[in-house]
């Protein structure tokens, strides 16, 4: 066996030494660090809601209806008969005033306007729409011009129903009702019968050809005694109705209804006595659900 020689032994600790001070000098391994995440911009602020203005003198509201839309001669709501005002001109009523708002955003007023509870309009069962009105709060001495362009409101001892921002303006918000006076400003007729706007325009200079008249919408009354889903249906009805005597018949197709509709009518009718004799002739044959209802042009007819 061979055993290593005093030169070799003393000069193993030298070379181990020598590996440490080179391991020493060697930098640590360093992790190579995630990116940054990306930068996501700030989300724009919400629109700010615009503020109801302040009363004026002469607040208007720009979106005006056309005249005649919402002014039959009379109609009906919950068994009650209520009958137009042919003009605004020279009316003032007190009584208490509602208000309307975000359940009815959005909907189809009586005048044809759909309503904005940040408009300031109102509701009136008897004005003829449209009509301004000056709606003045005999507990606060507040005033607001309003353009009445639907109809109600159907509760008792209610004379008004305001738009939410003509209610905010008059300060009955919170307690949802207040004492009002109501002022027209100048005259509203109905305009019954609407028939034609105007007579047939000369018509452009280099031409000479007349312009067609601007025809008008005229409401019309209607007894409506049933709808269905089927055409024979009212086929039947109609005929049974016709049998008995009854005139005027006509059966009217809604498809903007879900599902569509084929509506029985009888007219046009006149006034609210030949209404009220039409009704009581239908009652007696116990024939359908009369109704009154109206018309504004000419629907199609089967």
């Amino acid at each position: 066996m061979t055993r290593p020689t005093a030169g070799a032994s003393s000069f193993l600790p030298v070379l181990a030494a020598a590996a440490l001070l080179l391991a020493g000098c060697v930098p640590p391994r360093m992790e190579t660090p995630p990116p940054p995440p990306a930068r996501v911009p700030p989300s724009p602020p919400p629109a700010p809601v615009p503020p109801i203005p302040p009363p004026t003198a002469g607040s208007t509201i720009p979106k005006t209806p056309s005249v005649g839309a919402g002014n039959p001669p009379f109609y009906e709501v919950f068994g009650e008969r209520y009958f137009v005002m042919p003009s605004s001109d020279g009316y003032r009523e007190r009584g208490m005033a509602s208000w309307y708002g975000e359940a009815f955003q959005g909907r189809r007023t009586s005048s044809g306007a759909i309503y904005d509870m940040h408009e300031l309009t109102a509701a009136h069962k008897t004005l003829p729409l449209p009509s301004l009105v000056r709606v003045t709060s005999l507990d606060t001495g507040r005033s607001v011009v309003v353009t009445v362009n639907d109809r109600g409101p159907f509760v008792k001892e209610r004379l008004i129903d305001l738009s939410y921002a003509a209610a905010t303006q008059l300060g009955i918000v919170q307690s949802g009702v207040g004492r009002v006076e109501v002022e027209a400003l100048g005259g509203r007729s109905a305009a019954r019968p609407l028939v034609v706007a105007q007579a047939i325009a000369p018509g452009p200079a280099d031409t000479g050809i007349p312009v067609a008249p601007t025809l008008v919408p005229v409401q019309r009354l209607f007894m409506q005694v049933g709808a269905f889903g089927e055409a024979a249906n009212a086929d039947r009805l109609k005929s049974r109705l016709e049998s008995n005597g009854v005139n005027d018949v006509i059966i009217r197709y809604d498809n903007h209804s879900t599902p569509p509709l084929y509506r029985v009518r009888i007219g046009p009718i006149a006034g609210s006595g030949e209404y009220d004799a039409l009704a009581s002739r239908v009652a007696s044959l116990r024939i359908g659900s009369p109704e009154l209802v109206t018309e504004s042009g000419r629907p199609p007819t089967r």
